[in-house]
């Protein structure tokens, strides 16, 4: 179960934070996206990270294993109940 502050349970934590924040959608960024996914489906708090992410409107970055455009796809969803995130 996750600590009081998800944060300090991130699998991402001593990982390079450039990783999560790729410049550009194409090229190398394409792995270093892939890679910051990878780690972020092994994290064991990658739902209250995505849900942070949203609720807080972060536009850049991967965050809960989202990239921005999916972030971006997510925060349409019109009903909370079809918010996976929410509540977690």
């Amino acid at each position: 179960m996750p600590g009081v502050n998800w944060r300090d349970d991130a699998a991402c934590r001593n990982a390079d934070p450039d990783l999560f924040f790729p410049i550009g959608k194409a090229g190398p960024a394409l792995y270093q996206i892939d890679q910051a996914k990878r780690i972020c489906q092994a994290c064991p708090v990658c739902a209250p990270c995505l849900a942070w992410a949203l609720e807080n409107g972060v536009a850049s970055g991967v965050w809960g294993g989202a990239t921005e455009d999916e972030r971006r796809i997510l925060r349409r969803t019109p009903e909370p109940e079809h918010r996976p995130w929410a509540g977690r």
